[in-house]
């Protein structure tokens, strides 16, 4: 599997980067729906959340510690963010490789409007 996250990672194309180590990698999302939107990818291609696995369970907790180390880097730990993962169609996930959606910047509502 090669998504368009794998070539990020592996800095075929560019993004803009705001953290990595060697588990995870984070950048700006290029078409944001907040004033701060940031990705958070595991490096290891895991296509969605049904696909975690007991092994991975290092590997999500290193992306939450790297949602604290962003959060508060971005200065938005206070006024409050939000982390959202889709997974699958009905769930609105468009890039088959497990990430997750920090957004901040704003007040940013109820969860789904209707």
């Amino acid at each position: 599997m090669s998504t368009i996250f794998t070539k990020i990672i592996e800095r075929e194309i560019p993004a803009n980067i705001v953290y990595e180590n060697d588990k995870v990698l984070a950048f700006k999302d290029i078409n944001p729906q907040a004033p701060i939107h940031i990705l958070v990818v595991p490096k290891k291609e895991i296509p969605t959340v049904n696909d975690i696995k007991a092994e991975d369970r290092e590997l999500i907790g290193e992306m939450y510690l790297a949602i604290g180390e962003i959060t508060k880097e971005l200065g938005v730990q206070e006024e409050g963010y939000r982390v959202i993962t889709n997974c699958n169609q009905y769930g609105g996930q468009e890039v088959f490789h497990l990430h997750f959606h920090i957004m901040a910047g704003e007040p940013l509502g109820p969860m789904r409007a209707r």
